[in-house]
């Protein structure tokens, strides 16, 4: 199943309604850990996010499996793939309103790497997009937290799309 909302207190609900005590949750965006917090503490929890103030606040988790990087880099998903090759809840949290096309992009990568059973996203952007689209197309649905089109296993190759995102990110 995959959630989208855009209120942090829905998001919240969405995963604490999907995480199981013995899941493996994987947190996209954890920013000081106020999501974390809440997440089952018997959970395998790797929880991931660039901003400076995450450090300190997600020391005081030591339940939490925390790295301290961008989730748009491959050698982010390739540390998180050498902990765990699979997932119950991807949360992504992004900035919630900002970057639809950026948060689309990790969710391709990270949930074709992963295949959660459960993806829950806080974007405004893709929400709005999903509320807004109608099809002209037979339906397709997917009943898993990745989309069924994503047949592939494993960590994708380096992606040149990468290298567009943004100039920061360039070595």
């Amino acid at each position: 199943m995959i959630k989208l909302s855009y209120d942090v207190e829905n998001y919240r609900k969405d995963i604490l309604e999907l995480a199981k005590s013995s899941d493996t949750i994987i947190e996209l965006g954890c920013h000081v850990g106020n999501t974390t917090r809440l997440l089952p503490k018997s959970s395998n929890i790797i929880a991931i996010d660039n901003s400076p103030e995450s450090t300190e606040e997600m020391k005081k988790l030591p339940h939490v499996n925390f790295i301290k990087g961008d989730v748009r880099l491959h050698d982010v998903l390739a540390e998180v793939f050498s902990i765990t090759q699979s997932c119950d809840v991807l949360a992504i949290d992004l900035g919630g309103g900002y970057h639809p096309d950026t948060v689309f992009k990790v969710f391709y990568i990270w949930s074709s790497t992963f295949k959660p059973k459960h993806t829950v996203i806080r974007n405004r952007g893709i929400l709005e997009f999903f509320n807004s689209a109608k099809s002209s197309e037979k339906e397709y649905v997917s009943n898993e937290g990745f989309l069924d089109s994503y047949h592939d296993s494993g960590i994708p190759p380096l992606i040149k799309e990468f290298d567009l995102w943004t100039p920061s990110l360039k070595k």
